[in-house]
Order: C-alpha cells, then structure tokens, then sequence
C-alpha cells in the first residue's frame, strides 16, 4: 500500500508540474500569438511596440535563435540545422534578441522560440552563423560541445509506422541526437533556460514527433520557472508547444505528448483548409473542436498554415490554405479567431514561389527590414497577414469576448453560416455562390455596430459596413458573394 501511495503522490506532483506547460502566460486581456517568420530581432521589437502591442496581440513566435548552418543561397531551412547553442544568427545577436524580448514584454507581447534539439546539422553543414565549425559527418559540433557519443547510430527514417525508427534514425540525414543522455538534456535544458533567464514565456518544439516522450519529459522537467522581472508571475513556466504532426494511421499519437505540453494541431489546418476551399461544407463546423480529431482545446495550438505546410511540407497538402488565396485565408482566420477552440497562431510570411528560398535579403546574405505602405501593410517582399484588416481586426474580436462559449448557431444547411460568442460578439461567413440576405441573431445588446472585417470604428462612426441590432438582438446581414470579404465580424467594443 505504501508503495502504491508514494507512486500516487510522484504522479501528482508530476500533473502539478505538467498542467503549468499549458499555460500561454499571455498578459491579460489579450489572445492571439503571430509567427514573424525569419524576421529580425530589431524589427520585432518595433513590431511590437508599433503594431503587435497596441492592437492586442498576445506573442510572437520567432525563427530559431541559435548559430545554424550557413548553406548556398541561404535557403529559410538552414535556420532547422543547428551548429551551437550560441545565441548568433541571421535575425541578430543575443544583444539584440535580449533586448527585443524586454521590449515586446513592456508592450504585454509575450515570446515563444522555435527551439531544435531533436538533431544537429546534417553533411555539408560546416560552418554556422556565429563563427563555429562543426563536422557533422564525424557527429563533431565543438561549439556546444557534441561528440559523436551524443548521438544515435545513423540509419535513416523510412517507415512511419515503426516508432523506434522515427524516434532514433535521421530526420532527411540530420544528425540524431540521443535525448535519453543526461549530458544532451543538461546541454539542451542549459540551452532553454538561457533564454528562460532573458525572458521568453515559452517554446516550440520542432521535430518533438521524433523525440521519445519521456525524454522530453526529463528536459521540460530540468526548465527553471518563467522570469518575474519580465513580468511573470511567481512559479509560472514555460508554455510548450511540441510539433507532432498526427494525421492518424501511424506508429506515433499526438495522445503520448499532450501529457506534457500542448502540439500544433496539424489536423485543425486541414480541416479548415478544405472547409474554406469548399471541399467540406461550412454547415459541418457546428461541432467544431475534439469532435474533429483534435486534441483538447488547451492543448491545441491552432493555425490556417503554418511556414511548412504552406510550403507543401508537413502535413496538409493542397488543400492548405496560404496568403495566395487571400479571400478564403481571411475567413478560415476570421473562423479561427472567431471561435473559442484552441490557441490560435497567425502565420506572417514573406512571399515565395520557390519553396527553399529565404526570406527577402539587401545583399543575399543579410535579411531585409520590412516597409510599411500608407495603409499598414507591408512590402518588400514580406506578405505581413497579420497586418492585414480582416486579420488584425479578429485579435480584439477575440479579446473582447473572452471566454463566452459559442451560442446562436445559424447554417443554411448549405456554405453560410453564423455563430455568436456569448453577447459580445458575432460572425457570419458567405461561402456560396449566391448572397446571404437574411435576418439572425446576433446575441448582442440593440445598437450601431461597425463591421471589423471591411473597416473598424472610428470616433462616432464606420470606416466599412454598419450593422444594426435590434432589441430582439437580430440582425439583417447581407454578404455578397462577390464582394471582397465572405465574412462579417462585430463586437462590444466596435459599438457606436
């Protein structure tokens, strides 16, 4: 009895430990995290303070912060091939990194980095962005130090169906660490907490799928607390968001990683995604959620496309939705903002037709600023969706109905449907080729409200489209099918 006592009391205080990594540690108020991919750390901290802050964002995912490899013509993925744990790469120094997470703290923008300690660089991968040489082909990455002791035998990845493979061979010949030496989670832990120590609030686990569980579990339990001179509270710790990519009919379940972190629910950007395209009725998303396959909402990080998938890596396929296909990306985000499952991730890309090329240089080397045009959005070779209206406007839909559950469901039987969040907010979406011409109700208080989709408020009136709500709390709603937008989005603090 005794025995089986103390081995509750360990399981307990290991759910203790666990249930935190769950947590956002979001600033109050606030909701929506954005992934400034392969931005640079001085242009984050302005994007925080200039944009992010003021319009409610929640955090920012950046690119990997660590020396990489340096490869030919500087695709976006040598940032994914890790030389050192240095804190040295095309976004900036640890100077300014630093300095970028205390900025975007003060403005209540929490940072979440993409971290990489499944593998090291693979063949080819020499020399790295903060000086150091390694030879992967020896498993030799004197920067860190590894020696070919911290690793896995080589062999190759080919059968998803066999975990152990998955788990101990070589993600596309990158070099495997072995995550079950105490010397690999000291040197990784030593890794997560200096960037602990600086500030951030969580990380991203790339490649976590290929990791066993219980060894990242034995990492994630070295992580000190979160920093309260950045604005934390005391005990908090770090959000984890593991990347494991379970479309079902495979060896390993996203089930053995939601114990211990969130993961990026790969399934909620395919279902989206062929809902808004039009493959799967909008009718359908009345159930939206587990219902769908998706892990528990507060263990899902939930996205359109993420900078894999809307490459056609990853998973997803054609049916992923990207920034090419402007008006149904804005309503599956709108969707997404709008409703309260998961933990919602805008994607900020930089446009490409090749899907290995980096992000816009000034040199081919150096990464470029974005530029901003008169209305807020970017050029310059940065798409910038989060700064798009339709988009950035969701973030405070989001933030002021909190955490109202989804009520007043309307469909057409058919691609028009609406929903409110509690009486605060409500959305409607036209995906048929007619026009919604129709009465609803909107669960909101009679007034004036303004469209936060084609424009915002503004002083005692509308930029876009007004909407008025009856004492009876409906609403005439009218989406053309050929207009700009398929979606209508109003809220309590968009009221005249």
């Amino acid at each position: 009895f005794s025995m089986f006592l103390a081995k509750s009391i360990v399981c307990l205080a290991l759910l203790a430990v666990a249930s935190a990594q769950f947590n956002t540690n979001y600033a109050g108020g606030r909701s929506g995290m954005v992934h400034l991919f392969e931005w640079k750390w001085d242009d984050i901290a302005s994007e925080c303070e200039n944009f992010l802050g003021p319009n409610g964002f929640a955090g920012v995912q950046v690119s990997p912060v660590n020396e990489n490899a340096v490869k030919d013509s500087r695709p976006w993925w040598e940032r994914y091939q890790p030389i050192s744990y240095k804190l040295v790469t095309r976004s900036g120094n640890e100077a300014q990194f630093s300095s970028m997470v205390r900025r975007c703290n003060n403005v209540g923008v929490r940072t979440y980095v993409d971290v990489i300690f499944n593998h090291m660089a693979a063949d080819g991968g020499t020399y790295g962005t903060g000086g150091s040489s390694a030879n992967p082909s020896s498993k030799s990455y004197p920067g860190v130090p590894f020696s070919s002791l911290d690793f896995n035998p080589t062999c190759s990845i080919t059968n998803y169906n066999d975990a152990n493979q998955v788990r101990n061979c070589e993600l596309v010949g990158l070099r495997d660490l072995n995550q079950g030496s105490s010397y690999v989670q000291e040197k990784v832990a030593e890794f997560l907490n200096h960037l602990i120590d600086l500030g951030v609030a969580g990380f991203r686990v790339d490649a976590a799928k290929h990791m066993w569980p219980s060894d990242l579990g034995s990492i994630y339990n070295r992580l000190k607390n979160l920093n309260t001179d950045h604005g934390f509270s005391s005990g908090s710790k770090a959000y984890i968001v593991q990347e494991v990519i379970d479309m079902g009919g495979e060896a390993i379940s996203k089930s053995e990683y939601t114990g211990i972190g969130a993961i990026t629910e790969f399934r909620h950007s395919d279902s989206i995604g062929k809902a808004f395209r039009g493959k799967d009725q909008l009718r359908w998303l009345t159930n939206w959620g587990t219902a769908w396959g998706f892990a528990a909402s507060d263990r899902s990080l939930v996205f359109v496309d993420n900078h894999d998938n809307q490459r056609g890596h990853g998973a997803g396929g054609a049916d992923v939705l990207t920034y090419k296909v402007p008006k149904q990306y804005k309503m599956a985000s709108a969707f997404m903002m709008a409703h309260s499952f998961g933990t919602p991730r805008i994607m900020s890309s930089f446009s490409f037709t090749n899907t290995d090329a980096g992000p816009p240089t000034t040199n081919g080397q150096d990464i470029a600023s974005p530029s901003f045009n008169s209305d807020g959005s970017c050029n310059g070779g940065w798409v910038c969706e989060h700064r798009w209206r339709q988009i950035a406007n969701m973030v405070a839909f989001r933030n002021a109905v909190g955490s109202d559950s989804v009520q007043n469901w309307w469909d057409n039987g058919s691609n028009q449907i609406s929903f409110s969040r509690g009486n605060k907010g409500f959305v409607a979406f036209n995906n048929d080729n007619y026009d919604l011409n129709q009465s609803l109700q909107t669960g909101l208080p009679s007034g004036t409200y303004c469209d936060v989709i084609s424009g915002k408020k503004n002083g005692s009136s509308c930029t876009g489209k007004s909407i008025s709500v009856g004492s009876d709390g409906r609403a005439t709603i009218y989406l053309g099918n050929n207009e700009d937008d398929g979606v209508v989005a109003i809220h309590v603090n968009a009221k005249l």
